[in-house]
């Protein structure tokens, strides 16, 4: 009973004080928050909804996080065996200036889009909780498998696999998600 009350109790905290209810969990078979940000290049952007029809590996990520660093030529061995019209990996750095996250990509030579969000507020949308960390998009535009926290070998045979399936099936049931 008393589990009621301090729902209804809660409740009614968010309804006086006008604030919102904390986002559903962003889980596999839901839509993915939309987005258009900035790339590197002077007046260029991205929407996810530019990607409509590929799979997406989306990637937050920021220059000062190792882990981060590690896991980028991995996902530009991914990029260059898989990327094309039905692939397509984007990276989102959190980076305050572009100026570290240009010569990041220089220095690592990485050829996939970048985009940045400095204000952290897709990455919010994501409900990230650290960097990197990743998602994988359907076709359709929904989250296609859990999220990916932490940093990955995405040049794995089994990131590849899963990634293949994902193309050739198009779904979340490709990655055994009912």
């Amino acid at each position: 009973m008393w589990v009621i009350a301090a729902g209804v109790g809660i409740g009614l905290v968010w309804a006086i004080f006008g604030l919102e209810a904390p986002p559903d969990p962003l889980e596999p078979g839901r839509s993915a928050p939309a987005f258009t940000l900035p790339g590197l290049a002077p007046d260029s952007q991205l929407a996810l909804a530019d990607l409509g029809g590929r799979i997406v590996l989306l990637n937050f990520w920021a220059t000062w996080c190792k882990p981060c660093e590690e896991e980028m030529p991995s996902m530009e061995r991914l990029y260059r065996r898989l990327g094309g019209d039905d692939f397509e990996l984007v990276a989102i750095s959190v980076d305050s200036e572009a100026a570290p996250v240009l010569e990041f990509r220089e220095r690592l030579t990485l050829s996939f889009p970048i985009l940045l969000d400095p204000s952290q507020e897709v990455s919010g949308r994501y409900q990230t909780t650290g960097f990197p960390e990743s998602f994988l998009i359907d076709r359709e535009g929904r989250i296609a498998t859990q999220r990916f926290v932490g940093p990955r070998d995405w040049s794995d045979p089994a990131y590849v696999a899963l990634v293949e399936r994902l193309i050739a099936e198009g779904g979340p049931e490709a990655a055994g998600v009912p």
